[in-house]
């Protein structure tokens, strides 16, 4: 068998690509045919190529100058046929006016879809440009995420072993007159790096808010995460009042929500005084738990409680730093609220004080609730009974 040598397989591989357009020009050859045997009933087929031309440019597509290459073929062939009718007399003069407005129609169709193929290239493009962004970003974030983890697990050997001796020096120290300086620097040390742990326990919280073995999801007694709460907080020196609280179960992380509610209870101390008053509740609304911390403190300005929630953002004025200080806890609440399905709100004003309330779904049980009616007791413990 002969081996077809390369100009020979080229030209079979175009001959399989445009068998469209080849089994057309045979369709349109005989078409003419037609035209000049039909006569007066020439129109049927000179109509028939018009319409085939555009049902194969609808797929085909060609480009620009292959496309105006044909019409200009196919308006001189029928065209020549019609003229050479009308010599004969087997025509109107004015049939041959049919032939440019068909052949005009066909290209304003041409360029209406070239216009709409542009178009939607660059609306493509412009999607793909979108879409290599939003990987790009996707990726950053995630190597933010995995920064901030490696981060704060290699942050907490250290100051863990670093707070570690710096207590040792201070319990050394502080029994000695000379070592008094050593041991008030030491003091020092030792607030600081707790607060460095700190730190490095909610980046590590909030960078693993979006894994999916951030919950541990258990039925959570609602009254007994805001009694621990109470009790965690309430040596703190404000004036605490316990409000009412519901008796209830929610499908929950425990350690988060209590987390969640210890962020609140900071914000409400670094936001007040000695003398203002905190006041933790809980109350079923639509089927949800609704934890609510309240106090009398400063308040927060309009502007800054929409961007309250966002890391490191703080709100003015800022009253104590005695605890927190880093612009994370209420991105942890908003964090959690997000992981349990729930949400996170607030109303505040200047000098008024504010209302964070943690929104939880899926509360179940007897739906009662109690409340603590208790006067307001000095500042460093909790009004409780």
């Amino acid at each position: 068998m002969r081996v077809l040598g390369p100009p020979m397989r080229r030209a079979l591989r175009r001959a399989r690509s445009s068998w469209v357009d080849v089994g057309w020009a045979v369709f349109v050859g005989v078409n003419l045919l037609g035209m000049r045997a039909m006569g007066s009933w020439s129109t049927i087929p000179f109509l028939v190529i018009w319409v085939s031309l555009t049902i194969v440019y609808g797929f085909r597509m060609w480009r620009l100058q292959p496309a105006i290459l044909t019409v200009a073929a196919v308006t001189l062939a029928t065209g020549g046929i019609i003229g050479a009718q009308v010599a004969d007399g087997q025509q109107q003069a004015d049939y041959l006016i049919e032939v440019p407005l068909v052949a005009l129609m066909f290209l304003a169709m041409v360029w209406h879809g070239r216009r709409r193929a542009a178009a939607l290239e660059e609306r493509l493009a412009a999607l793909e440009q979108v879409e290599r962004v939003s990987r790009e970003n996707l990726r950053l974030l995630e190597q933010q995420r995995t920064f901030l983890l490696d981060a704060s697990h290699e942050l907490g050997t250290p100051i863990t072993v670093a707070l570690g001796h710096a207590e040792l020096i201070e319990q050394a120290a502080a029994g000695q007159e000379a070592g008094q300086e050593i041991a008030d620097d030491a003091r020092v040390v030792v607030g600081e790096l707790v607060r460095l742990r700190k730190l490095a326990g909610r980046l590590l919280l909030l960078a693993s808010a979006g894994s999916p073995g951030f919950l541990d999801m258990a039925p959570v007694a609602v009254d007994s995460v805001v009694m621990e709460a109470l009790d965690r907080w309430g040596y703190t020196p404000r004036r605490w009042r316990l409000g009412e609280v519901a008796e209830a179960t929610v499908q929950g992380d425990r350690d988060r929500l209590a987390a969640a509610l210890d962020a609140l209870l900071e914000n409400a101390v670094a936001h007040t005084e000695a003398d203002d008053l905190i006041e933790l509740s809980t109350r079923i609304e639509d089927g949800s738990a609704v934890f609510t911390v309240t106090d009398s403190g400063c308040g927060i300005a309009e502007d800054d409680l929409e961007r309250i929630f966002g890391r490191f953002s703080r709100a003015t004025p800022y009253r104590s730093r005695e605890t927190g200080g880093f612009g994370l806890g209420l991105p942890i609440v908003a964090a959690i609220a997000e992981a349990h399905h729930g949400s996170v709100r607030v109303r505040s004003a200047v000098g008024r004080g504010s209302t964070f309330e943690l929104v939880i779904p899926g509360a179940a049980g007897p739906d009662r609730a109690h409340r603590v009616d208790c006067p307001d007791r000095a500042p460093g413990r909790a009004a409780m009974s």
